[in-house]
């Protein structure tokens, strides 16, 4: 099915590009999130009208995300979790906890589909994080988990 892109796609493509996609990725994720629409003749033109419009908020968004990277470029944040005596947590810290913690300690708003642990996070220690804040802008930061016994 052919798309044209509304802002950059990381692997995709960029604004006003015409891709070929799956049916189903570009209805249920690009259509639906306001990322894409679908390249009738008539959308093509509107697109091309609106070219430079969604280029400067793109710009916008990528200057956004410089500010936050420079912010948080690796730093560590540390999670208190319950864990076992053989260090293992009870559960595991997802990217909506990280999200959480990011808002509560920076005042940043991070969607958790943009946090993406290097592996895991399991066990007690220090574990990478990235984070795709804009389609050409990455940052690194690392969650520290500690014990909670540790903390009493």
């Amino acid at each position: 099915m052919k798309v044209i892109l509304l802002e950059n796609i990381s692997k995709l493509g960029s604004i006003g590009e015409i891709i070929e996609v799956k049916r189903g990725f570009a209805r249920n994720f690009l259509i639906s999130s306001k990322k894409a629409l679908f390249a009738s003749k008539e959308n093509i033109k509107e697109v091309e009208k609106k070219k430079s419009e969604l280029s400067k908020k793109d710009q916008e968004r990528k200057k956004i995300a410089k500010n936050i990277q420079e912010q948080i470029q690796d730093k560590q944040f540390e999670i208190i979790k319950l864990s076992t005596e053989n260090k293992e947590l009870y559960g595991s810290v997802k990217p909506t906890e990280i999200s959480k913690l990011l808002s509560e300690k920076e005042k940043l708003e991070i969607n958790p589909s943009m946090i993406q642990p290097v592996k895991e996070i399991k066990s007690l220690g220090v574990f990478k994080v990235i984070l795709n804040l804009h389609s050409e802008i990455q940052s690194q930061i690392s969650i520290k988990v500690i014990s909670q016994e540790n903390t009493k």
